[in-house]
């Protein structure tokens, strides 16, 4: 890579200039039978919540980066955004905040609970067919009515902003032996690599991607970012249509590997995420759990290791929907 990775020092630093906006998210650990039962004695598991976020994710600390790095009369000017639904509400979050307008565009695909939230929190959302006419959309709005784009996963910034979330979690559980974070388009897993492997070089850090749309794992293997094909997944979050350079360079430079996960896998996590901890997340939140007990399974047992539970916004009928799918996987699974 040749762009710099964020330092330790603008990383702590980002924490601070946040602090007023966004919540320091709790850590659990999660004390159960199931994971000796699973994955052998010794293995901890602690959960970073960031389902509690503001919003509802992780992508409210980039997007304010960003916007923080704004001029007085861009922002004035208000912001535009593309995304499924998690970063157009955290920018929609943020223009609040910060008390500027935003305009965002979404897929018609997009879960309606993540578009009633962003019309809640104030943006006007712009629908379109699919992800790749929205990208185009929003440079059109960008150009015609003056506003800043503000990227989903990609640069600096946003990578100082995500980087906070592996900051904390070591300062809350500074003996980890490996993170295990979900991949949408990289920004997440890019800035807590970053910082964790800063920290605690030893640290593994694990990334996780859907089967359906495995475009960030095929772009570290050819080195060059990757475009993706046909993504069909339900992890909506974690299905971006491409890589790109940045998030790509510090994925290759910190993460240790990245392993893949079927929307079954995705649903059972679901499952075992509500039924054992009473949390109801959205499926790219359970991805991290579902490749511990998969595709990971063998390489953490008996290790201390952090899952990333990255957010929350699905609509109860889906989520009901995806429960149901779980619990009979889990069944069949014949699991405790």
């Amino acid at each position: 890579m040749t762009d710099a990775p964020p330092t330790l020092q603008a990383i702590t630093g980002a924490l601070a200039r946040l602090a007023p906006f966004v919540r320091h998210t709790p850590i659990w650990e999660w004390r159960d039978p199931l994971w000796e039962h699973l994955l052998g004695p010794g293995t901890e598991v602690t959960l970073k919540m960031e389902l509690f976020q503001r919003a509802g994710s992780f992508k409210v600390r980039g997007a304010l980066m960003n916007m923080f790095a704004l001029s007085p009369d861009k922002l004035r000017r208000g912001v535009t955004a593309v995304s499924a639904g998690n970063h157009a509400a955290a920018v929609a979050f943020a223009a609040s905040m910060l008390e500027t307008s935003a305009k965002v565009v979404m897929p018609k695909t997009a879960n309606p609970a993540r578009v009633a939230l962003c019309r809640r929190l104030g943006a006007e959302v712009v629908l379109t067919d699919d992800v790749h006419a929205a990208f185009a959309q929003v440079k059109q709005i960008e150009v015609a009515e003056g506003r800043s784009f503000v990227h989903p996963f990609e640069g600096l910034l946003t990578a100082t902003g995500t980087g906070t979330v592996g900051v904390e979690l070591l300062r809350d559980k500074d003996d980890l032996e490996a993170v295990i974070v979900p991949i949408g388009g990289g920004g997440l897993i890019a800035g807590i690599a970053a910082a964790v492997k800063q920290l605690r070089p030893a640290c593994q850090v694990f990334g996780v991607e859907p089967i359906g749309n495995d475009v960030i794992k095929r772009s570290v293997e050819s080195g060059q970012p990757e475009q993706a094909h046909d993504p069909r997944t339900i992890a909506d979050s974690l299905s971006p249509p491409f890589a790109l350079p940045y998030s790509l360079g510090l994925i290759r430079r910190y993460v240790d590997d990245i392993v893949l996960v079927s929307d079954d896998d995705l649903t059972e996590a679901m499952y075992l995420l509500f039924d054992r901890m009473k949390l109801a997340v959205e499926p790219a939140a359970a991805a991290a759990t579902a490749a511990l007990l998969g595709p990971l399974a063998d390489r953490v047992r008996g290790r201390r290791v952090g899952l990333i539970v990255c957010g929350a916004n699905i609509d109860p009928v889906r989520f009901t929907e995806y429960l149901g799918r779980g619990a009979s996987r889990w069944q069949a699974r014949g699991a405790e």
